[in-house]
């Protein structure tokens, strides 16, 4: 299992941490997703066939795309 936290900088209220954990909640592997406005940070634990990658290209997608 892997865990990082990702700087998320268009995140700015609940209920964007909502749409991210919604999308990547989905993604086959991903085990946990928590987010904080606050910080603009969310925190992932996956497993294959996820990856960071993956994800990074899914947060792309709907808008929230990974700060690097």
């Amino acid at each position: 299992m892997e865990t990082k936290t990702l700087s998320v900088p268009n995140i700015s209220c609940g209920h964007c941490v909502m749409s991210i954990k919604k999308e990547l909640s989905e993604m086959e592997g991903v085990t946990r997703v928590e987010g904080d406005p606050a910080s603009k940070s969310i925190t992932l634990e996956w497993d294959a066939p996820a990856t960071l990658e993956r994800i990074k290209d899914t947060l792309k997608e709907i808008n929230y795309p990974a700060a690097d």
